[in-house]
């Protein structure tokens, strides 16, 4: 297969996509600052997308399906950093640390 027409093949999307997702998981788990575990979950939400917009290039019979998709994903990103940095504020001004691990220690 030709560098021409790997855009053209749904497979070369998939395969992206399953790579970030597969990054952004590992990163959630590795990470030990909760800046660093919002950038992954933002990668693993990033992959899913993708692969929603190639399978809405490929094989769906209405094109805005994937694209609504899509458009939702973005919106729930969108959400969950402002939301994910005002609790990470949050914790940072009650224990002066980002570290996953002080968190641990977390009272309801």
């Amino acid at each position: 297969m030709s560098a021409l027409t790997l855009h053209n093949s749904l497979n070369s999307y998939l395969l992206v996509g399953a790579l970030l997702f597969g990054m952004g998981v590992y990163g959630l788990l590795t990470r030990r600052t909760l800046i660093g575990m919002l950038i992954a979950a933002e990668m693993i939400l990033v992959g899913a997308s993708l692969n929603f917009m190639a399978f809405n290039r490929f094989s769906a019979p209405d094109p805005a399906t994937g694209q609504i998709f899509a458009l939702f994903i973005m919106a729930i990103a969108a959400a969950e950093a402002a939301i994910g940095l005002s609790i990470v504020i949050a914790i940072y001004r009650h224990y002066r640390s980002i570290d996953a691990q002080d968190v641990v220690n977390l009272k309801g």
